[in-house]
């Protein structure tokens, strides 16, 4: 193989050392100083690489040929890895993908956030024990024509059939094998199926009349997080990975769990407790659950507090949230945008809770956070590049972030959650 041309061409095989990750699971390498985003690859490997994509500053390529392999490549044991577009990391030990997600976090809160400090901030990943099946919502595309089930390929809208998806829950798949095949003629793109991995719900939509031996067209499932049930209606979020499992709580996150050292515990339950252990419920007595979706962390916040105010856009999740908090005379539901109601608010609350979607705060939300001055902020993202920009900000207006905690809610992909915990000097 000859040495990497001067100017990277498209469709060129390049050869190159991969030395990073990047978000979004690509490893990093160089060519002629340009920089590499190679899907497939892990640091510390040499690769021979196909260049797919140009830009201005930067090329992306996909392994071809591994040269000298990381000791935590693994082969990956799902027959569409590769082709599909959901996983980025199978081909990586189940600790080394840990280890990648805190590096991903520590780059880009350095990167963008412009903390020095980012090493010293970010703990290690909390992760599952079993990685696998863990999955209890999955949207599948479509075929019109054939009725044929799956996901699209990997960077393309083209359905990729599929027989089975290794990170979704069994219960998933069983849906899967039943209506393969046998959905020609749904006007719908998509077929959602969401399981309650601790209650057996089941939600199929949109209904099936075609495949009348699964139950469909549900209009809500019922789910627990640290044994409390929660209703959830077919359109609202709640937590993918809900799969409880024989394990050691984190030692930080005893004090909150009730029950033994050694428990079953899923990793929505470790985020919840999480949450729960950066609140200092003796002193924060108003706590503001901003993005509050179906009450997810409002229900279990307000027993420990004075009172909570939910604030949620989403008249349907408000909808569940009052069902999910019926029997809590100390929740308050405000059905507006969260900056509008910052803006609103007379009083000042003594925590907030943020737990945002993948694009974060706006920043009158930033804006507002800064005027309102609360004692703590507890930010949950499931996006380490928009929660940086976030604690630039939030920390160029006073606030001191204290903690970033990553927690491995969707092993196998590049996706990870954080708890980030700010306070208020003084």
């Amino acid at each position: 193989m000859t040495n990497a041309p001067t100017a990277v061409d498209m469709d060129a095989i390049v050869e190159l050392d991969l030395t990073d990750v990047a978000f979004g699971g690509d490893a990093i390498g160089r060519l002629d100083g340009e920089v590499a985003f190679v899907s497939f690859g892990l640091p510390g490997e040499r690769v021979r690489a196909a260049v797919y994509r140009r830009k201005r500053d930067y090329a992306s390529a996909r392994v071809v040929e591994v040269l000298r392999a990381a000791p935590e490549r693994t082969i990956a044991p799902c027959a569409y890895f590769g082709t599909c577009g959901g996983c980025q990391w199978q081909h990586a030990s189940y600790t080394a993908q840990l280890a990648m997600r805190q590096r991903v976090v520590v780059d880009q809160i350095r990167r963008i956030g412009g903390f020095a400090d980012a090493e010293d901030l970010v703990r290690p990943t909390i992760g599952m024990v079993d990685p696998w099946q863990y999955r209890n919502h999955v949207r599948f595309s479509v075929g019109r024509k054939y009725g044929d089930v799956g996901f699209t390929y990997r960077e393309s809208h083209r359905l990729l059939p599929i027989e089975q998806c290794l990170i979704a829950h069994p219960a998933v798949n069983t849906v899967l094998h039943a209506i393969q095949r046998r959905c020609a003629g749904l006007r719908a793109h998509q077929i959602t199926v969401r399981y309650g991995c601790n209650t057996g719900d089941l939600l199929v939509n949109p209904a099936l009349p075609m495949v009348p031996e699964v139950e469909t067209g549900q209009a809500a499932l019922t789910e627990e997080i640290l044994d409390r049930r929660y209703r959830i209606s077919g359109p609202a979020f709640f937590q993918v990975n809900t799969k409880r499992e024989r394990r050691t709580i984190p030692s930080h996150l005893a004090a909150e769990w009730t029950g033994a050292r050694e428990a079953h515990a899923s990793m929505a339950d470790l985020l919840a407790l999480t949450v729960l252990a950066r609140l200092e419920p003796e002193r924060e007595q108003l706590v503001l659950d901003a993005f509050c979706g179906v009450g997810t962390f409002a229900a279990l916040i307000a027993p420990r507090v004075r009172e909570v105010i939910a604030v949620e856009e989403s008249v349907a999740a408000v909808k569940d949230a009052r069902h999910n908090t019926a029997e809590l005379q100390n929740v308050r539901f405000v059905t507006a945008k969260t900056e509008e109601m910052l803006d609103a608010l007379e009083q000042r609350v003594d925590a907030v809770v943020l737990d945002p979607a993948r694009s974060g705060c706006s920043p009158r939300v930033i804006r507002s956070l800064i005027d309102l001055r609360p004692r703590r902020v507890v930010y949950v993202s499931c996006d380490p590049a928009t929660l940086a920009r976030d604690l630039r900000q939030l920390r160029e207006g006073g606030f001191r972030v204290e903690q970033v905690e990553p927690l491995d809610l969707f092993p196998h992909t590049a996706h990870v959650e954080t708890v980030t915990t700010l306070t208020w000097p003084g």
